[in-house]
């Protein structure tokens, strides 16, 4: 699965947004250097009851931002993003 299709699959789980979810996590903190993965992943499993994999994506987000590395874009099979950059606004409004 694509970072993007993790992202995508958090929103319909929880009905949030990535950007409302990492908008939490700032107010919560989260995106302090110090702050572990594993805390985080437990207030995701906690408050969204999302697995370790989605948690990741997030978790990846919070502390790096919207940009990934090129080596997961454009690549064959089904961990390939279409851009470096991951959108957060929502699935339906994504670009085409």
């Amino acid at each position: 699965m694509s970072f993007q299709a993790y992202l995508d699959a958090i929103e319909e789980k929880t009905g949030l947004t990535p950007r409302a979810i990492v908008a939490l996590a700032h107010e919560q903190g989260f995106d302090d250097p110090a702050t572990k993965a594993s805390v985080i992943i437990a207030w995701l499993k906690t408050d969204y009851d999302l697995g370790r994999g989605h948690a990741m994506a997030l978790v990846y987000v919070i502390k790096n931002g919207t940009t990934i590395s090129e080596k997961h874009v454009g690549s064959d099979g089904v961990h390939r993003d279409e851009s470096v950059e991951l959108w957060l606004d929502g699935k339906d409004s994504r670009p085409v």
